[in-house]
């Protein structure tokens, strides 16, 4: 309460002056230190005009040409590199691609539905014709390590809350089994019973930067990478750049 408007000015400038920091670290201080002096302390911090605000910065993103991805992706095996080729053909992020659903998946029409992506919402995308097969060939793999779980009692899968109260036996139908399951089990629900989850972020990351820097590659890539990958070989192609946003599912052109 003894500091005012001149220590919290001070301080802002000094995460941008002395400490360095993000445009985005030092507007999210502020806001909380507005907020702390507002609603919690009933000291409103008025306008502060002597404040030194960091200018946000532009960064290009890291894209791989299709000879890097296709070095990168063949040093990779299993169901790592299968993942990778659906986030570098659908365009997905890692976390989309790690919770895709058994029904997420419509072959006949070849497109993949993102549930909940990015801001909460839905999306359709594309589904190669290239990884129809070998994704058609894990899912057979996934449906029969399911089966063996429910004749041992098990197979459920984690559901949202609204879907659990409304039909609870679909945790244990095919259609809402997890892709890429783990095999590590974690309490769901109100009852606490351990059930599989999706596999983690890391099945993934991992082996991608092992492969990474097999190929030689010296980039700064990730596997978010290969989505930007995926929209910028598409822009090269031809593709219009409406239907890139689309697929992506940014609301800005300019992202």
């Amino acid at each position: 309460r003894d500091l005012g408007a001149s220590d919290v000015e001070a301080f802002i400038n000094h995460l941008a002056v002395q400490r360095k920091v993000a445009a985005s670290t030092q507007t999210q201080a502020l806001n909380a230190l507005v907020f702390l002096y507002d609603a919690v302390l009933g000291q409103p911090l008025g306008v502060m005009t002597g404040l030194k605000r960091v200018q946000p910065r532009y960064r290009v993103p890291v894209v791989l040409t299709t000879d890097e991805v296709k070095r990168i992706l063949g040093l990779m095996e299993g169901t790592p590199r299968l993942m990778s080729e659906l986030m570098y053909g659908a365009g997905s992020r890692v976390n989309e691609c790690v919770t895709l659903r058994f029904k997420d998946i419509d072959f006949g029409a070849r497109v993949i539905t993102v549930r909940s992506g990015k801001g909460g919402k839905d999306r359709t995308t594309v589904l190669p014709e290239q990884l129809i097969r070998p994704l058609q060939q894990h899912l057979l793999r996934v449906a029969a390590l399911h089966q063996e779980d429910l004749a041992k009692g098990g197979g459920l899968a984690p559901l949202p809350n609204a879907i659990q109260r409304k039909y609870p036996s679909a945790s244990a139908s095919l259609a809402w089994q997890f892709v890429f399951p783990s095999s590590v089990l974690r309490p769901w629900g109100e009852s606490g019973r351990r059930v599989p989850w999706h596999t983690s972020d890391s099945s993934v990351q991992r082996p991608f930067r092992a492969a990474l820097q097999r190929a030689g590659v010296l980039k700064h890539a990730s596997v978010h990478t290969l989505r930007h990958s995926f929209a910028t070989h598409l822009l090269s192609s031809g593709t219009d750049i409406r239907t890139i946003q689309l697929l992506l599912g940014h609301r800005n052109l300019q992202t």
